[in-house]
């Protein structure tokens, strides 16, 4: 039987919750600043999101809880490969289950973006559907037949820290900058918001502020090369029927032709790749509607 659901997507800088009823649709929804830096506060964050959609709505206090967090969980349910670094090395889920005395679903964002992309979104339909989040980091999920393919090892997806495909000298990405992660050259130190913001020279991290600056074309130019290389390299390796865009950079109207119309270039194929590229149809609320869904099946 299906049941109100709750899901929280916790950001680098924004947290959002929404409550969507049996039929899923939404019922409530608040954005609030993520504590970045500070585990317990997070933690308490989510706890009172959850009391205040349960006040809004008192028939749904036996809803589901799902979160979706910028990292994953590795086999003992510790936090790894968060950019939201202040959560790494904790055990989030069972943490927040002793606080909130309830059972937690938990999964990466991206993840959960790929269930609702493919539920009822710009993935709907598909059978291959493969989500990308570029915001203030880089993860992408894959869904097949309906169903989140996180991999032997929780892994799969995690497309932001590997290294940027067919490297080039000439625009500095050899060796490349150093990620959080520790390595070099990760896709994520050239497509997140905020490198892009730094590639065109800005000391702050606000993308559409940084669009307006006349060193924007010349960075966009190597933000798109860069975006085609690296979405040639999916199609090579899992070709999937579509991928979705989410995150505060696909917003850029641009994407959704200059990168189809370059990645061919990288594409092992003597023919053009069936795969579409999309904006995610629920916007930046997809994340968080994934997150509602990760206890029930789709």
């Amino acid at each position: 039987m299906k049941r109100y659901r709750f899901g929280v997507d916790l950001g680098g800088t924004k947290t959002e919750a929404i409550l969507l009823d049996p039929q899923g649709h939404a019922l409530w929804r608040q954005r609030v600043p993520t504590p970045r830096g500070d585990y317990q506060a997070s933690l308490d964050q989510i706890a009172g999101l959850l009391r205040a959609a349960r006040e809004a709505y008192p028939r749904a206090g036996a809803c589901s809880i799902g979160i979706g967090i910028p990292g994953s969980l590795d086999e003992q349910g510790i936090v790894r490969n968060a950019n939201s670094t202040w959560l790494i090395g904790k055990a989030m889920r069972l943490d927040l289950q002793a606080l909130i005395g309830e059972p937690i679903a938990m999964a990466n964002d991206a993840n959960c973006l790929a269930l609702s992309e493919a539920a009822d979104g710009a993935g709907a339909g598909f059978s291959c559907v493969f989500a990308v989040i570029m915001g203030t980091g880089v993860g992408a999920g894959l869904v097949v037949d309906r169903k989140l393919w996180a991999g032997a090892g929780g892994l799969a997806g995690e497309w932001g820290h590997v290294s940027l495909p067919w490297p080039r000298l000439d625009w500095g990405e050899v060796p490349g900058p150093l990620c959080w992660c520790s390595r070099r050259a990760c896709i994520e130190c050239f497509l997140s918001g905020p490198a892009l913001a730094r590639e065109i020279g800005r000391t702050d991290a606000n993308v559409q502020a940084a669009l307006t600056d006349p060193r924007a074309p010349e960075a966009l130019e190597r933000f798109y090369d860069r975006l085609a290389r690296a979405m040639a390299m999916v199609i090579n390796i899992v070709d999937p029927e579509v991928i979705v865009l989410g995150g505060g950079l696909s917003l850029l109207d641009s994407i959704y032709q200059e990168i189809p119309a370059r990645w061919q270039a990288w594409v092992f194929s003597n023919r053009e790749p069936k795969t579409l590229l999309r904006p995610a149809l629920h916007g930046d609320a997809s994340g968080v509607r994934g997150a509602a869904w990760l206890s029930e099946p789709l």
